[in-house]
């Protein structure tokens, strides 16, 4: 955590125990706000009305802090700056998804694209709190839960052996998928939502029980590839590491070609957000470590190179710079970009 991060910290933390926000504390978060003119931007805070957003963020937080501060997900580092993440992120994306909820008029599809590691599960938990707190009901979707059955997945795996792991594209009921955020959209209620348990058939997983949904405000769909498109083939001739191999490249293609039948999938998508690490290669890293503290607590896990083979053959099927480091470039297939530091603190935020 650098020193400014630990400053923002300490107002905050000494804020949130004060009945209300002291001319010295709103001046200083003003000053913070406008400092990083992308931040502010991306959360259309200017010189002109940021004194009123900062105080109608400081309200919201104070409502938070009274009523379910604890029941927001806490981060698994022990040194994560809890209150500059919930005042950066996630208390101005819920004001921002609030209010766009409001000019549409309708149920609200915001995709979440974030590699293993990233926090997309942490993210959805906290934006579901805050917005419930300003009266929206939220809907978690993970591309998880369109996974095609575990009978569905053994007859692919039959088919192409080389689909040995769920994940890549193909091995979901995209259908499926289009359907339920259709009804969603369209507030067709009530909607079953599906879900997937991964512990099924010894980690090969399997659909499970849906998940009746009566109302639905703002709907998260996140996951690994969301709202990823197909590239140039030809790219693969010079892929990154670890594709090397023809096999690889092969495989690598055979994977964009699939992507174009998720496209009508995306298309559902109001928004869509990425969180990306100032290098990819950290998700191993992040990945290892999850796996070493669970055997440590006495749970099962694979072994370092159990998990460099899991993590690489997905980085064979949609390689992060050829498929998400685009994504970050171009504004106009995206709105929203979170790059995360090494130690997960959030590095920076724009549009």
């Amino acid at each position: 955590m650098d020193d400014r991060t630990a400053q923002l910290e300490e107002v905050l933390g000494a804020a949130t125990r004060s009945r209300s926000l002291d001319e010295s504390a709103l001046a200083w978060l003003v000053d913070w706000e406008l400092e990083d003119s992308r931040r502010s931007q991306a959360f259309g805070i200017s010189v002109e009305n940021a004194r009123e957003a900062i105080a109608r963020r400081w309200q919201l937080l104070r409502q938070i802090a009274q009523t379910r501060l604890d029941r927001l997900p806490l981060s698994s580092q022990p040194d994560a700056p809890f209150f500059a993440t919930l005042w950066t992120l996630w208390l101005p994306l819920s004001q921002q998804l609030a209010e766009i909820r409001r000019s549409i008029d309708r149920p609200l599809v915001q995709g979440i694209l974030g590699g293993q590691g990233t926090g997309k599960t942490t993210l959805a938990a906290a934006l579901t709190e805050i917005l419930d707190e300003l009266g929206y009901a939220v809907v978690s979707l993970s591309i998880d839960d369109l996974y095609k059955t575990h009978w569905e997945r053994q007859q692919l795996k039959a088919e192409d052996p080389r689909l040995v792991r769920r994940g890549p594209p193909g091995t979901h009921d995209v259908p499926l998928g289009i359907e339920v955020l259709d009804r969603l959209r369209r507030g067709q209620i009530p909607v079953e939502v599906p879900r997937f348990d991964k512990s099924a058939y010894g980690g090969d997983g399997d659909r499970t029980a849906s998940e009746r949904v009566d109302r639905a405000d703002i709907v998260l769909f996140e996951g690994w590839f969301v709202g990823v498109e197909p590239v140039d083939p030809a790219l693969f001739d010079n892929a990154p590491p670890p594709i090397a191999t023809e096999v690889d490249k092969t495989f690598a293609r055979d994977c964009n070609a699939r992507l174009r039948d998720y496209l009508p999938l995306w298309e559902r998508l109001d928004r869509l957000m990425v969180l990306y690490p100032v290098d990819y290669r950290l998700s191993q890293q992040w990945r290892l470590q999850a796996e070493r503290d669970a055997i440590a607590r006495g749970k099962d896990g694979m072994s370092d190179d159990e998990i460099f083979a899991f993590v690489e053959y997905f980085w064979n099927a949609l390689h992060p710079d050829l498929f998400v480091e685009p994504l970050i470039g171009d504004r106009s297939r995206r709105q929203l970009v979170v790059r995360l530091n090494a130690d997960r603190a959030i590095g920076a935020i724009f549009n």
